[in-house]
């Protein structure tokens, strides 16, 4: 009986030590994507500060997360992740700027090309 636990506690020591890389490279390839995050917080606070603008640019952020993942989904593929975060970051800008700027008035497509042009570059540094 001693030598099966002794065995359990060692399969459950090097399953631990697994976890442990496990999750480190997680937390690798999570830290690759957070420009994905940051481009995604700009623009929905730049969709979002549209109603200072006209109350009836109220949208959700349900509607917001579609066209985020929307941006994941349908962005080329790259087998190397700093070109994928740059695909995945093109694509969801340009298809919140162009799903967005349908539903504005024609006055207000300028403001919210220069609001998000300031955000980003803000963002960039």
């Amino acid at each position: 009986m001693l030598a099966h636990i002794k065995m359990k506690s060692s399969e459950v020591t090097n399953k631990l030590l697994e976890a442990q890389t496990k999750k480190i490279e997680i937390n690798e390839k999570r830290q690759a994507f957070l420009p994905v995050a940051a481009r995604g917080s700009c623009l929905y606070f730049c969709v979002v500060t549209m109603t200072n603008v006209n109350w009836m640019y109220n949208s959700s952020l349900q509607q917001f997360v579609q066209l985020f993942d929307y941006g994941i989904d349908f962005s080329e593929k790259a087998p190397i992740v700093k070109d994928r975060v740059a695909n995945i970051i093109d694509t969801m800008t340009w298809r919140v700027y162009r799903y967005i700027n349908r539903g504005l008035f024609e006055r207000d497509k300028i403001t919210f090309k220069l609001m998000c042009a300031m955000q980003i570059l803000i963002l960039a540094g």
